[in-house]
């Protein structure tokens, strides 16, 4: 298989067809609200190298960075022909207040905000229209969900091409769909957090939606590579720092099924993170997952999940992993019968 020919599947009610694996632009953003400093030459490396091994589509958003991670973005992209470039997606909602970079963003919903927050990613992100946008997080600020509207008529006015909604719950996604379709949906979802597939993924399924998974691996639990003294080492401007499921005994049945998976990458010959990936992406309605990089090598640490095909064998393993190590929560195991 050529590096530009890639599987790909129609996603939800767009009329994109996206690779199984799209080119996740959060770390690249460096230290603010990210995973620490971060070498922008590198970045662009990497994108770069993600569209020549065959990724058609970068997830990407304003607050990775505080507006430079689309900078990089348009950087990378600015070499390469406009008919060779891959589908940009990004968000709004979440605002920075520019005078305390390290607060917690706010946030907001309102129609005021989001036309701002559209203008601002065009001009960063370098080009006429957005392919994929979509409302990051839920807002705080008194705004309903039902006010997503104005999302539908920035797409109507040809400033996006589709819709979505990242991190909404079940209740949120059908008070939203009243309003307007949701095109896309983006959930966390890896074989630690599988809450997804339990709670939302039966209502995404039946409504058409399609279904853009961040964080497959974990945030890098899920490579093969991750160690105790590494999530010892985090520095504090990388919120991994932060998180549960990076330190006490969350870490230890994190790890120990990342390696339980070695077994299973030796049988297909490739590596952990793409087994990993490749999990997420065999449940029946998931349409492909978000996987970040920092530079190009580790591209190729996880690109097979582009072209993998998880046996009944491998799911059967996979699933006793996690009931033996007790990692995550959710359902452990895709019901493949129901992708026929």
């Amino acid at each position: 298989m050529s590096a530009r020919s890639l599987p790909k599947r129609r996603l939800g009610k767009t009329d994109f067809d996206i690779t199984l694996v799209g080119f996740g632009a959060w770390a690249i953003g460096g230290p603010d609200w990210g995973w620490g400093s971060q070498d922008d030459t590198r970045s662009i490396a990497a994108i770069r190298h993600a569209v020549e091994r065959g990724i058609n589509w970068i997830d990407t958003a304003p607050v990775y960075g505080l507006g430079h991670s689309e900078e990089i973005v348009r950087e990378a992209l600015s070499t390469i022909p406009r008919s060779e470039c891959p589908l940009i997606f990004t968000k709004a909602g979440l605002i920075w207040d520019p005078d305390n970079r390290n607060a917690l963003p706010a946030r907001i919903g309102n129609a005021q905000s989001i036309r701002r927050e559209v203008e601002a990613s065009l001009k960063r992100l370098g080009v006429d229209v957005i392919d994929l946008y979509q409302v990051h997080w839920p807002a705080n600020d008194g705004t309903p969900v039902e006010d997503w509207a104005t999302f539908a008529e920035l797409k109507k006015a040809g400033k996006v091409r589709a819709i979505g909604l990242s991190n909404h719950d079940r209740a949120l996604l059908e008070r939203a769909a009243t309003v307007a379709p949701v095109d896309v949906v983006q959930p966390p979802f890896s074989a630690i957090k599988r809450q997804f597939a339990e709670t939302d993924l039966p209502w995404v399924q039946a409504h058409g939606s399609g279904v853009i998974a961040y964080s497959p691996l974990q945030s890098g639990l899920l490579t093969g590579a991750f160690t105790p003294a590494r999530a010892r080492a985090l520095p504090k401007d990388d919120w991994r720092s932060r998180d549960e499921e990076f330190s006490g005994e969350a870490l230890h049945r994190n790890l120990a099924f990342a390696e339980g998976l070695r077994p299973i990458a030796a049988r297909h010959g490739t590596t952990v993170a793409a087994i990993a990936a490749a999990w997420a992406i065999s449940w029946p309605g998931v349409t492909g997952a978000i996987i970040g990089a920092r530079e190009p090598g580790q591209i190729d640490g996880w690109i097979d999940a582009a072209t993998l095909t998880l046996t009944s064998r491998d799911l059967d393993d996979i699933e006793d992993m996690l009931l033996a190590t007790r990692a995550g929560s959710g359902p452990t195991r895709p019901d493949l019968a129901r992708a026929a």
